[in-house]
């Protein structure tokens, strides 16, 4: 069954298709599917963005099933900043580096081990009829000042799982999606898409 991923993020296609290959889900961009949508997210938490990203695609769509991802970083010592505002923080044509260095000018003084984060995944899904929901994922963290790790994408080079001893960009793909929040989100999320009335 074709589910259209509503983003531009080539990277978060590929994971999301990763992750449900066992699945009756194909994973399928919203550019792949001939819909390129100028999308204004101005919700104020992650939900309520990727319900927005979600219904707007849907919307252009002969009726399908079509899902959208809202997700960041969320830094306790930082009040749960960068939280929605993740991709954009610094700028949106700001490279990962220059948010890494952003981040730790702001730690400055914070001891490592209160350094706690989280990632967050919200998911929302559109149903053919126009019907929808919301799940959410979460993994827990540290953050590492010096970035470690090729795998992954975005902040996963200074995201340091201690239970696993390595970042997030250290784990092999199967690693991270069994833990990671997008995995934890898209397993909630395909588990409400196959529950039987």
């Amino acid at each position: 069954m074709r589910l259209i991923i509503a983003t531009g993020n080539e990277d978060k296609v590929k994971e999301i298709g990763e992750i449900l290959k066992d699945t009756d889900f194909e994973a399928v961009s919203m550019k792949q599917a001939g819909f390129t949508p100028d999308i204004v997210e101005d919700g104020t938490t992650f939900e309520e963005n990727a319900l927005i990203k979600a219904k707007a695609v849907h919307a252009l769509t002969s009726g399908e099933y079509v899902m959208a991802d809202d997700s960041g970083l969320c830094i306790d010592a930082l009040g749960g900043a960068p939280g929605i505002y993740s991709a954009r923080f610094c700028g949106e044509d700001s490279t990962y580096e220059e948010k890494f260095k952003k981040i730790f000018e702001m730690l400055g003084g914070v001891p490592e081990q209160e350094r706690t984060a989280r990632f967050v995944c919200a998911i929302a899904v559109v149903r053919p009829d126009g019907s929808s929901f919301t799940v959410r994922g979460e993994v827990e963290g540290i953050l590492h000042e010096e970035p470690k790790g090729e795998n992954g994408f975005g902040y996963d080079p200074i995201f340091y799982v201690p239970e696993f001893g390595m970042t997030t960009a250290q784990m092999s793909p199967s690693q991270k999606h069994a833990i990671s929040h997008r995995g934890r989100a898209l397993r909630a999320m395909v588990e409400k898409l196959t529950e039987k009335c």
